[in-house]
């Protein structure tokens, strides 16, 4: 894993950590042109894996992950995540599916992000 991988899956686990009080177990982290493509495993809370026991209780998890995400990123970038990749944030797009308890998030930057390889 490069370094730069490294340090934005440290931003996005320790993001999601303050704002759950778990972070993801796993993250794995793509750069592909403008974008870096996150999958995180082992996202949920004990408390969320109990609310998803029911189907109401998975929308409900599902719905508040996924826009609790979104407005973070929105209303408060994570300091340093533009500063990592050299490019600004334009958008965010995730997603979770509770019952295997992964999510992705897919971030698009101003500019290609991707690191030549040699």
């Amino acid at each position: 894993m490069s370094k730069m991988v490294h340090e934005f899956n440290d931003i996005i686990r320790k993001l999601r950590k303050d704002l759950f009080g778990k972070g993801p177990e796993r993250i794995h982290t793509v750069f592909v042109e403008n974008m870096a493509v996150s999958t995180l495993y082992g996202n949920l809370t004990p408390t969320e894996k109990f609310i998803a026991g029911t189907p109401d209780g998975t929308d409900m998890v599902h719905i508040a992950r996924t826009k609790m995400i979104q407005q973070v990123y929105s209303n408060n970038l994570p300091q340093g995540l533009e500063d990592i990749v050299g490019a600004k944030l334009v958008h965010l797009f995730s997603d979770m599916k509770v019952e295997e308890d992964i999510a992705v998030s897919v971030f698009v930057f101003d500019k290609n992000i991707e690191v030549e390889r040699g």
